[in-house]
């Protein structure tokens, strides 16, 4: 290279130096889409439903539900019309996912209670049945089982004659029966005669099929209701009997 072309080469060469520096000083950004106005922004939070308390009974109050066991998982629900009415209404409901809480499976179904209605101290012949929360552990009947799943007790001792409060006749009322377990011990037969609050305080209260009248102290169904209460109830589910009138379950 000729001395006259040295000063040139140094020029171009300081030129490339300053521009390739320059150019790598430059901040590179990422081109906004057609249409965009400006920043995104942020994203809507999704909305979360909120989490509804487990169901009640409908129709109960605080007391009647502290007496229902944690561990039930079926209720038979028995609402007077009123306090000194015989006539009743049955709706079963069941809990097999706690976090729903209770919901109707059943019902609602017409029923007879005892002829003078209600009371919250039972005691024998008072004609009244007993308000609370009590157990469903046996059934048994004149009839053959029909397939519950509760201890069953067929026995021709379930027969029974005569006539109810109306003049109705009162055969077939005990073909299908299921204990209440009010003073009486549960597992054993709905005829055993054990009575462990005493006598006068009354028993052999059950769930059986309804004469078209009402009853001692007992809570009817009509017969094909009867059968399906029995092929519904499950001890595993260890089912109560929650009865009363309408003023004394809202407490």
């Amino acid at each position: 290279m000729s001395v006259a072309r040295r000063p040139y080469v140094l020029l171009v060469l300081l030129f490339l130096l300053v521009i390739g520096c320059s150019a790598g000083a430059v901040r590179t950004t990422t081109p906004e889409p057609k249409g965009a106005a400006g920043p995104q922004a942020a994203p809507e939070p999704l909305a979360v439903e909120p989490l509804m308390p487990p169901a009640d009974i409908p129709g109960t109050g605080p007391g009647t539900r502290d007496r229902i066991p944690d561990t039930a998982r079926q209720a038979l629900v028995v609402t007077g019309l009123g306090p000194d009415s015989n006539r009743s209404t049955a709706v079963l409901y069941s809990r097999d996912d706690p976090a729903r809480g209770w919901r109707p499976i059943a019902g609602p179904w017409p029923a007879h209670n005892g002829m003078e209605g209600w009371t919250d101290h039972h005691l024998a012949n008072d004609l009244r049945s007993p308000i609370g929360v009590f157990g469903l552990s046996d059934a048994g009947g004149r009839l053959p089982d029909p397939g519950t799943l509760l201890p069953y007790d067929e026995e021709p001792r379930f027969a029974v004659s005569g006539e109810g409060f109306l003049g109705e006749p009162l055969e077939g009322s005990f073909d299908y029966v299921i204990a209440i377990d009010y003073n009486r011990t549960p597992g054993t037969s709905p005829l055993d005669r054990d009575r462990p609050l005493g006598e006068e305080r009354g028993g052999g209260i059950w769930v059986h099929v309804d004469h078209g009248g009402p009853t001692q102290a007992c809570v009817s169904l009509t017969e094909d209701r009867m059968r399906e209460l029995l092929l519904t109830l499950d001890p595993d589910k260890y089912p109560v009997i929650v009865m009363g009138d309408a003023a004394a379950l809202e407490r």
